[in-house]
């Protein structure tokens, strides 16, 4: 099981619908589909969070209201994701499907402001990192998402500045940045989530599916004390 948390907009819909495609999770027709309804709305570049985002409300506002489930296959596992509402307002929804996850990935705005966003005092980068460990989830991935949109376009710079700075704060919740993969991607485009990107060819590391695939499996009952989100 694996949630996908981050800041309001950061791009975990989008990232997590792309990539529900590209492993063969939907049909090319419904993508085509989604991309003409959402270009009626003036919202084009929402066609692949709308894979997951179904409600009314969620598409009219560009926001995860509720959780998602999908199943998808890697070469390696079979895997049940869980989209996580970003806003605030939805936090216990969040709560709830981090809950029930043996990995999170954490999707972070790369972009000016963006990403400060986020990582601020009251970021949902911060407070979704901290939920995550609370709850009992001790495997984390991070992307860097957008990094198409950064300046310059896929900025090592960027990068850099970002798993440092992210990586300080792992440490304080109690996660080991070490064990941390910081995989740059384009969750749009789809730079470095199957394979490896032009784009990003200072980036030596793994892919997002590479990542997905270092997931160490739940092996039998969870010895550790049971964690109930009451809602």
């Amino acid at each position: 099981n694996i949630v996908v948390i981050g800041h309001v907009d950061s791009g975990k819909s989008t990232t997590t619908g792309h990539l529900i495609y590209k492993l063969g999770g939907i049909d090319k027709r419904v993508i085509e589909r989604f991309e003409k309804e959402a270009a009626e709305m003036n919202k084009r570049s929402f066609k692949y969070a709308w894979v997951l985002d179904k409600l009314k409300a969620e598409r009219e506002r560009g926001i995860t209201i509720d959780i998602a489930l999908w199943k998808f296959e890697t070469t390696k596992y079979y895997c049940t994701v869980i989209d996580a509402p970003g806003h605030r307002d939805f936090i216990k929804n969040m709560i709830t499907g981090t809950s029930q996850a043996d990995c999170a990935v954490l999707i972070i705005d790369s972009t000016t402001g963006g990403f400060e966003a986020g990582i601020s005092k009251d970021g949902q980068t911060r407070e979704h990192a901290l939920l995550a460990f609370t709850l009992g989830v001790r495997q984390m991935i991070c992307c860097c998402n957008k990094m198409d949109a950064t300046t310059p376009k896929y900025s090592k710079a960027r990068y850099d500045e970002i798993v440092k700075e992210v990586s300080s704060y792992m440490k304080k919740v109690g996660y080991n940045p070490e064990k941390i993969p910081f995989v740059p991607i384009s969750g749009f485009e789809g730079d470095n989530m199957i394979d490896r990107s032009t784009n990003l060819d200072w980036y030596k590391g793994p892919t997002l599916l590479d990542a997905l695939d270092m997931i160490q499996s739940p092996r039998g009952p969870r010895t550790s004390p049971s964690v109930f989100p009451f809602r």
